[in-house]
């Protein structure tokens, strides 16, 4: 199960294959284009007649909201971790962290819902299809389990070539869609009555055109499921081959021409569903219900033809989930072993993906494998997702100077804004969910990062000239532990006095004092970068990390390897308050009572007591 267990800094490097921009919009595409699977129907129960008007409505918003919103995040995030990076830079310190944990939430009830909806949708298009037994019907649930459980199996096992697999599928989907919108639009303009009953139910139930589009922006939200390929467009970023400008040249055509292919698709789908299928077959156990456009297919084309394109329509709604969860095992990686929040096995993927499909699995059962139904909770991680992206690049281009742009992203803000939030009180559902996956993020992120604290935390550990020079010039090594405060002469003499109280530790000794700082408690990891001093006549030591036990401990073991002698640190501890309190202010702000923690990760890190740095406290 742990094969394959690598470092959190091994798995944020680059991948070993990369290839042209057209080919990984491919497998974005996957993800995009699939919801032509099901958005058609979902649209037509969400709008009605207003269907077309309603998307056409999505796809303004699409090209002039949601392209250029993330045209500028693969700009600002060229390595493909998006957004939430965006802000984590934005917003430092613990603000960033909590926040990317918040949106990670998000982030995996977008992609979990992806594979449940797809599954569940690709198994419509199995049960309705007229060669498939009508005793199958009431298999909704077992058949999306199984094709759960099947994606689950193939990750176990170990995936690979999924860029030519997402070339095929989305060409020959992309092929059969256009010979079914283009056979459906001919039969629209051949029986123009179609077109002038769907006229009149508009003119019928709204009064005037602006009364039509009120409606339509009322009901755009529930259509967000066709915003959803954003979010791993620039994911799969570090994919495209090419040094950095020429990746976000590629990363920027691909989000283009996907936005523009989907768009074109969006509109001739809704049109033609619209006006072609009667409202009553998109309603549930309707022969349109979650398959509209494979309707079409096999009332105009024929069974034959409308078979081969529901196997084409099941195949990228299933590589759909395979992109999603290979997403999510994406998402662990970049982000939470950085912060030391996620257990020790989650480097490994098989672990993971047991995971991910249990939970899809209860999510399948919560919602009885009903698409339609799920379209809440995926339309409230989408638009979440969109909505932190536009925050992000409105706060980038007013810090940048640029107001103008500012000023334009924080107008999609304010859209994509609203959508979420009449998203959430149309369908609370989605935003349920959500906070489930953000509670239990939260939760195992925290509780890792308590069991993890007395990890030896700094990859590495460099001395300067004068540092190097201290530590040639003495004997033995004695190391005293100063806090830092006014760095005064009187300040240095008086903790030298406390060293001879305490300890016996004379100044012909030569003992060099330890000064550690901490500008941002929470980084989990880092370097550690040494610089010697003389001030006041005595020799100092000074260093940056986020705790100062694991510092002083790093730095010791360093030393000892470094020198060949085992040195000495001497502490005063002079703390006698709650240890709950001082553990969380070791968690938090890096501090806590210093002694004991660094004896402790040395204990850890040291497993041999004869070669293990002593810990004097007085």
């Amino acid at each position: 199960m742990l094969k394959g267990l690598q470092r959190p800094e091994t798995q944020a490097a680059g991948p070993d294959h990369r290839h042209s921009w057209w080919q990984v919009m491919c497998l974005t595409g996957v993800d995009y284009f699939s919801t032509l699977g099901y958005q058609p129907g979902i649209a037509a129960l969400a709008a009605g007649a207003l269907s077309p008007v309603a998307t056409l409505l999505l796809v303004a918003l699409t090209l002039f909201g949601a392209l250029p919103t993330y045209r500028a995040v693969a700009r600002e995030s060229p390595n493909g971790l998006g957004s939430l990076s965006m802000l984590e830079r934005l917003l430092p310190g613990w603000r960033g962290k909590l926040l990317v944990l918040f949106l990670l939430g998000f982030v995996a009830t977008a992609f979990i819902v992806t594979i449940t909806l797809s599954a569940a949708d690709a198994t419509a298009h199995i049960l309705h299809n007229p060669f498939v037994p009508h005793s199958w019907a009431h298999w909704q649930v077992p058949v999306t389990l199984v094709l759960i459980a099947a994606l689950g199996g193939v990750f176990l096992v170990g995936f690979s070539e999924a860029i030519s697999i997402a070339v095929v599928l989305v060409g020959v989907y992309l092929l059969l869609n256009l010979v079914v919108l283009t056979t459906a639009i001919l039969h629209v303009l051949a029986e123009p009555e179609r077109v002038t009953d769907w006229r009149g139910v508009l003119a019928a139930d709204y009064a005037s055109p602006l009364a039509m589009v009120a409606v339509s922006l009322y009901v755009m939200p529930k259509l967000a499921l066709g915003l959803s390929g954003f979010e791993t467009g620039v994911a799969v970023m570090p994919l495209v081959k090419g040094d950095i400008e020429v990746r976000i040249k590629g990363a920027r055509k691909l989000l283009t021409t996907a936005a523009l292919i989907m768009s074109l698709f969006l509109i001739t789908s809704s049109l033609a569903t619209t006006v072609l299928i009667p409202a009553e077959e998109f309603a549930e156990g309707g022969a349109a219900n979650g398959r509209a456009l494979a309707y079409l297919a096999h009332e105009y084309l024929g069974d034959w033809f409308g078979t081969a394109y529901d196997l084409s329509t099941i195949g990228i709604l299933w590589f759909a989930g395979a992109s999603a969860l290979a997403g999510l095992l994406n998402i662990v990686p970049r982000y939470l072993p950085r912060y030391g929040m996620a257990p020790d096995w989650s480097r490994a993927a098989r672990p993971m993906v047991l995971v991910f499909t249990g939970v899809s699995v209860l999510i399948t059962l919560f919602f009885d494998a009903e698409v339609e139904v799920q379209g809440g909770a995926y339309a409230t991680g989408v638009l979440a997702l969109i909505l932190s992206a536009a925050v992000a690049v409105t706060l980038s281009a007013w810090i940048g100077g640029r107001h103008r742009a500012a000023s334009f992203f924080a107008f999609v803000t304010l859209i994509f804004g609203y959508a979420t939030v009449a998203n959430i009180i149309e369908r609370p559902d989605g935003l349920v969910i959500a906070l489930l996956f953000v509670l239990a993020i939260v939760l195992i992120s925290l509780i890792s990062r308590a069991t993890r604290s007395t990890e030896l935390r700094v990859t590495r550990v460099t001395l300067d000239d004068q540092a190097r020079r201290f530590l040639d010039e003495v004997g033995e090594i004695y190391l005293i532990a100063n806090e830092p405060n006014e760095r005064t002469g009187k300040e240095y003499v008086d903790k030298m006095r406390e060293a001879w109280e305490l300890h016996r530790l004379r100044t012909s000794e030569g003992p060099i004092f330890l000064e550690v700082t901490i500008p941002d408690a929470s980084e989990f990891a880092g370097e550690l970068h040494v610089v010697g001093e003389e001030r006041h006549g005595f020799r100092i030591m000074r260093t940056q990390s986020s705790t100062v036990a694991n510092a002083i401990a790093a730095l010791l073991l360093h030393l000892r390897d470094e020198a060949g002698r085992t040195p000495h640190v001497y502490f005063h501890w002079a703390a006698e308050g709650n240890p709950i309190g001082a553990l969380l202010r070791y968690l938090v702000f890096g501090g806590g009572d210093i002694p004991p923690l660094t004896r402790e990760v040395l204990r850890q890190a040291e497993p041999d007591p004869g070669r293990r740095p002593v810990v004097h406290v007085g």
